[in-house]
């Protein structure tokens, strides 16, 4: 059994716990399946605003910059709203921003939509986390991984959705507005049958009491504030963490078929097979990396899954087959399924510190890693080869395995 310090062994959870774990559940589902039912329509929207490459780069980019230019008002809005308020609320702007996607004149309205779509999705992001944070420490064992697995197989059922409708002829705004009825009857579920929230909406800080929460709303900002001052270093490693989690998940996505056609010269269903299984073995080891955790512990489960995930590169790069390709993307897949999930919770336990801000900051600061490894990735390949480039997923896994011990459990002060 594993000593972790933020879950303490409970009786059995109650109705209460059970009805808030499938609410978050639910949550993961919206929060995957909502964009990525915009992903393969793509083309068409190019196509019919008649952008170019360019054009439709800036637009794309908007989302992850309204996340990053935003996401650290998402530590605020947990700790005025609850964390089960918040991710209700951002869901819902998410889904009812989502079909004006379908409505946009211009590269520059598609922008916008895609933009208010990543702030939506940065605030629920952190604070479906902190909610699901709250549960796990009902259930008094790790619930987190399964959590992310979730968002997994929604994120795969959005983009088949998307490609379906889009395959069939059903018309954009049809498809947008059918998915945001379904996503906001999700909310409206989810949201009846989350964690009530303590007085106030207020989370509070691993070992903190609602007696010892600073009183007044200055008090506390200043109080959030001394806080993340003094656990810096901590909050740091834990971003550079995430960061690292970011390159590695997102290289099979963005340089996997690249890889495939240009290094090994595979054909065009065989070039995407690496994202598939990357998807796939990511998947599992998220369904397995609760009873894991639980078993060896957080740290251990880190480390080992960001070695794998280096492993993976290696088999990649240094057999020069199209299988080999394959496989070493399915275990970089493998490898990375938990580092999302545990250094989030870790975030969330930082002792002192309030839970939603410890996500947040640590989930703002990580999705750098989404914006600056294809870009670096990229150069690399220009100056030498995208093998070669690929080695840098293969160091941030280094990198992850030796920042591990940040998940560790602390001590509450």
């Amino acid at each position: 059994m594993s000593s972790e310090r933020w879950l303490q062994r409970t009786a059995p959870p109650d109705r209460t716990a059970v009805r808030a774990r499938a609410a978050v559940a639910v949550l993961f589902a919206v929060n995957g399946f909502a964009y990525t039912n915009v992903v393969p329509w793509l083309p068409a929207l190019k196509s019919g605003l008649e952008l170019s490459n360019a054009e439709l780069g800036a637009a794309i980019a908007a989302m992850p910059f309204g996340a990053l230019l935003t996401g650290m008002l998402a530590g605020p809005l947990i700790a005025r709203w609850g964390s089960g308020r918040a991710s209700v609320a951002a869901g819902v702007l998410v889904a009812l921003v989502l079909p004006l996607v379908a409505f946009a004149p211009g590269w520059w309205a598609l922008a916008l939509a895609l933009f208010a779509v990543g702030c939506g999705d940065a605030w629920m992001d952190a604070a479906m986390n902190t909610h699901g944070l709250r549960v796990q420490q009902r259930y008094g064992r790790t619930i987190i991984n399964t959590f992310h697995a979730v968002w997994s197989v929604a994120a795969v059922c959005g983009g088949l959705a998307g490609s379906a409708a889009a395959g069939t002829g059903v018309p954009l705004p049809v498809h947008l507005a059918a998915v945001s009825l379904v996503l906001l009857a999700a909310l409206a579920w989810a949201g009846r049958n989350l964690l009530p929230e303590t007085a106030g909406g207020a989370e509070e800080a691993p070992g903190e009491s609602a007696r010892e929460r600073p009183a007044g709303a200055v008090r506390r900002l200043r109080a959030a504030a001394g806080a993340l001052r003094g656990a810096a270093p901590l909050l740091l490693a834990l971003s550079l963490l995430l960061m690292a989690a970011g390159a590695i998940e997102d290289s099979a996505a963005s340089w996997g078929a690249v890889y495939m056609r240009t290094e090994l010269d595979a054909a065009a269903f065989l070039a995407g097979m690496p994202f598939v299984a990357c998807q796939a073995m990511m998947t599992l080891g998220r369904l397995t990396g609760d009873r894991l955790t639980d078993r060896f512990g957080a740290a251990a489960v880190v480390r080992a899954g960001a070695l794998v995930s280096a492993a993976g590169v290696a088999v990649a790069v240094l057999v020069p087959s199209q299988a080999a390709g394959i496989a070493g993307f399915g275990l970089l897949g493998l490898g990375v399924a938990t580092l999302f999930p545990l250094t989030l919770a870790a975030a969330g336990a930082v002792p002192g510190v309030r839970s939603g801000d410890g996500v947040a900051v640590v989930g703002w600061l990580g999705r750098v890693g989404f914006l600056v490894f294809p870009p670096m990735i990229g150069a690399i390949a220009d100056a030498a080869s995208l093998g070669a480039a690929l080695w840098t997923v293969g160091a941030a896994g280094l990198l992850a395995a030796a920042l591990a011990g940040a998940v560790r459990p602390r001590p509450a002060p």
